[in-house]
């Protein structure tokens, strides 16, 4: 079973976990993920970027917002507790390479799969700036991480409450126009991942975005993830996660995604209120 080796509460809702899953962990590569499922044969299947991993140990680190039922029990599990099925490493890796420099852009819980793209592209050789958004300082998260690894760290904050208050477009045009980047990683929200790819696309940037789209089987026959991209369907879960930003059909992606939203918000007002009580009563 992938035992919890360890867990530790970053924000409200975002937790990190540490898993015993030796295999993948030899495995994986940046910008690749898995699959877990809780609850038996019938449980929810989601999805969710490796964001570390540690072969020695034969773990693999996972950082997720408990936003739905699944996300909010996978937060209530503790040190020794297991995951019924977990599978992976999937998609496709990130293409790493000497660019020149890079800048890798994270928005939210996106920071977490951004950090081994990041490490991946300082071992390539690349001179890589990073600049992460949040909503407000509270919801930042592996800043330290990121500061230790990259040559450059800029901070946003919605609010101003942390670093300079701005969206992260705005410090991704100026180094668009004066640093002038090879490359482009974004991960994030999707409005956020759209607005970044029509930033640099003037300038002709090579821009890759990781898209978290609704998935279920994870092998590209249910057909759930499929997007349009440059006027071709492809599959986020064998095709991507990763593909050029400037050729995403952003509206099409986002009307898809709010297919269970509703359903969503339901599960995590029930599910935020079992997870509060749980936290009190430890």
């Amino acid at each position: 079973m992938n035992n919890i080796l360890s867990k530790q509460r970053l924000s409200q809702e975002v937790f990190r976990v540490s898993i015993h899953a030796p295999e993948i962990a030899e495995a994986r590569k940046p910008g690749q993920f898995i699959i877990l499922q809780m609850g038996g044969d019938f449980g929810e299947r989601i999805p969710l970027t490796i964001a570390d991993a540690n072969v020695e140990e034969g773990s693999i680190t996972l950082i997720f917002q408990a936003v739905g039922e699944t996300t909010h029990r996978l937060a209530t599990l503790e040190i020794g507790d297991s995951i019924e099925n977990l599978l992976g490493p999937l998609g496709k890796p990130t293409d790493i390479r000497k660019y020149g420099k890079v800048v890798c852009v994270g928005g939210g819980i996106g920071v977490a799969p951004l950090f081994p793209i990041v490490q991946a592209m300082k071992q390539a050789g690349n001179e890589v700036k990073v600049i992460m958004g949040a909503r407000n300082k509270s919801l930042l998260i592996m800043e330290e991480e990121m500061k230790n690894t990259a040559d450059e760290v800029i901070v946003v904050t919605d609010d101003g409450s942390y670093g300079r208050k701005a969206l992260v477009t705005v410090p991704l045009k100026e180094l668009c126009e004066e640093w002038k980047p090879d490359c482009v990683v974004i991960i994030g929200p999707p409005v956020m991942m759209k607005f970044s790819a029509l930033t640099t696309k003037p300038y002709g940037i090579h821009t890759i975005v990781s898209l978290n789209t609704i998935m279920i089987d994870g092998t590209g026959m249910c057909g759930g993830c499929r997007v349009n991209i440059g006027g071709t369907t492809k599959f986020v879960c064998v095709d991507g996660p990763e593909f050029d930003g400037h050729l995403v059909d952003w509206d099409n992606m986002l009307l898809r995604l709010g297919t269970y939203r509703n359903k969503e918000e339901e599960a995590h007002h029930r599910c935020h209120i079992g997870l509060e009580i749980k936290e009190g009563e430890a």
